[in-house]
């Protein structure tokens, strides 16, 4: 009898996988170059056939992966034309690591919220300050807030005053933001994440870590819910 024990089940491709390789399949076929914007999100809901969530799950997927650039009231706009196979395998790669991304985001941040608010200056809680601010004046306008939510966890971050979690932060960084796009895409979440933010600037404030490491857990746990996964 033959062994095959070196055989794996074949990985189904997402309903946003699927969705993505058609959108690859006709930016090339209709030679679209970089900085051309693609038709809005219920266009091509439209002509694929499927959902605008399923859509705009696409886009943001692709968003994650350099395909796109999403921008607020301009819809999706090319920024790489890379060969689609290379492009999918980078999106089912970037699902595969996700779970294990927001695993150690949520051990380090929630250590680091905890830290932040024994050892807050007056400047770490003014550099809080002023990401939040950021950040509501973008999700007011429409926008998803990505840049503010950046910058208030960075400022969590140094807050903690410790070089060694910041340098593991760091090195995640960029998965994190892939997170934190996908995250913020969603309906209602970037008001949501602003009020968690709220609430774990005001434990850190208030010089509480068990309140602060609470609070940054269940905003991590909450922002977690990344449609990737539920796909």
């Amino acid at each position: 009898m033959s062994d095959v024990g070196g055989l794996r089940p074949v990985a189904r491709p997402r309903l946003y996988e699927q969705v993505a390789s058609q959108i690859l399949a006709w930016i090339a076929a209709n030679g679209l170059q970089v900085g051309d914007r693609l038709p809005a999100e219920r266009e091509l809901a439209t002509r694929l056939g499927v959902s605008r969530a399923t859509v705009s799950q696409a886009l943001v997927a692709m968003e994650v992966v350099g395909v796109v650039a999403v921008r607020h009231g301009d819809g999706a706009v090319l920024v790489d034309t890379s060969g689609s196979s290379k492009i999918v395998h980078a999106l089912r790669k970037h699902a595969q690591q996700l779970p294990e991304i927001i695993e150690a985001r949520e051990a380090l941040e929630t250590k680091l919220a905890a830290l932040a608010a024994s050892r807050r200056t007056d400047e770490d809680l003014a550099a809080i300050d002023a990401a939040l601010e950021l950040m509501e004046r973008d999700v007011d306008a429409g926008g998803r807030g990505v840049e503010g939510d950046e910058r208030f966890h960075a400022a969590v971050t140094a807050a903690g005053h410790s070089a060694l979690l910041a340098r593991l932060m760091g090195e995640i960084s960029d998965l994190i933001r892939e997170t934190r796009i996908e995250s913020l895409s969603q309906p209602g979440r970037p008001r949501d994440s602003l009020d968690g933010h709220r609430r774990i600037a005001d434990a850190i404030r208030a010089g509480d870590p068990e309140v602060a490491a609470a609070a940054m857990h269940a905003h991590v746990d909450s922002v977690s819910d990344v449609a990737l996964l539920r796909d």
